[in-house]
């Protein structure tokens, strides 16, 4: 499997080289940044797995960089781990209010980084869903974050990738608006049910003549994935 990528901002270069030193020994390709604008630049270019975030940084800081990357549709579910000196709960609880997964306050062993690191990964990989799924040509790799039909890639926004994730791990199933929105979207985020209708269109219109028909409605439930018409 292809390893998971982590993407280390912050401005003390002696701290990303202790951080990159350690996330390769466990097998993780580091990508490295010093500041808000150079970190976003790879985050649209590199799609990391993972974001490793100072909070304290020159210009724009760790926790603003966050807020923004939530705030943007591409990067919302991008899970990010805050650094910082900070340990009073009340800037805990204003890091993971900015939308960050977890929090490290520094110093920290590196034994206990990878732990966390993991352990947000995890909740961010739904378990047994890590490989490739095919289904009538159309192939969804998780590997890659790529989705392609007969061999030519499409173009899918993140919300639309998961739910397609989802049907294509769970199919032959109605399952009603209320039970996507728990599964895909989780059960701690308010969003209305018509939302689900919203990205089951968009999802319908990247894959197009050739696999739309795969996304099917169930009259008086919601929706499920077949092969059968």
């Amino acid at each position: 499997m292809t390893a998971k990528t982590i993407l280390v901002v912050d401005d003390e270069a002696a701290i990303r080289e202790m951080i990159a030193v350690a996330l390769e020994m466990a097998d993780y390709r580091v990508l490295e940044a010093d500041n808000a604008q150079e970190a976003h630049a790879l985050i649209v270019d590199e799609q990391p797995d993972l974001l490793l975030l100072d909070w304290m940084m020159p210009g724009t800081s760790g926790i603003e960089l966050a807020r923004r990357l939530k705030r943007e549709e591409a990067t919302s579910e991008l899970p990010i781990i805050l650094l910082t000196a900070k340990s009073e709960e009340d800037n805990k609880i204003l890091g993971l209010e900015a939308g960050a997964d977890d929090y490290i306050t520094k110093p920290f062993s590196p034994r206990e980084l990878i732990a966390r690191l993991r352990a947000v990964l995890r909740r961010a990989t739904p378990r047994g869903i890590e490989e490739a799924v095919e289904v009538e040509g159309l192939l969804l790799d998780p590997a890659s974050h790529r989705v392609s039909s007969n061999g030519q890639a499409l173009e899918i926004g993140p919300t639309e990738y998961r739910l397609l994730q989802f049907f294509m791990t769970h199919q032959e199933r109605a399952y009603t608006r209320g039970q996507l929105l728990d599964q895909v979207w989780g059960g701690n985020v308010y969003v209305e049910e018509r939302t689900v209708d919203v990205h089951i269109r968009r999802l319908r219109k990247a894959l197009g003549e050739t696999h739309q028909h795969l996304i099917q409605t169930v009259r008086g439930t919601g929706y499920r994935f077949s092969t059968q018409l």
